[in-house]
């Protein structure tokens, strides 16, 4: 009995694991296109004042 209580503290300690690594791979995608999407859209305004002032 006591071996079972052990292995699903190991496995419920690893499925912990694995939902705080998803969840912060979900994170940094989701913080990389906000970046690169504000990046997108400055750059987009940049090139418009550009040509209009020429």
């Amino acid at each position: 009995m006591a071996e079972n209580i052990s292995l699903i503290n190991v496995l419920f300690l690893v499925a912990i694991a694995l939902l705080v690594l998803v969840s912060g791979g979900v994170i940094y995608l989701t913080a990389l296109e906000w970046r690169d999407r504000r990046l997108l859209n400055q750059n987009k305004r940049n090139n418009q004042r550009k040509k209009s002032s020429s």
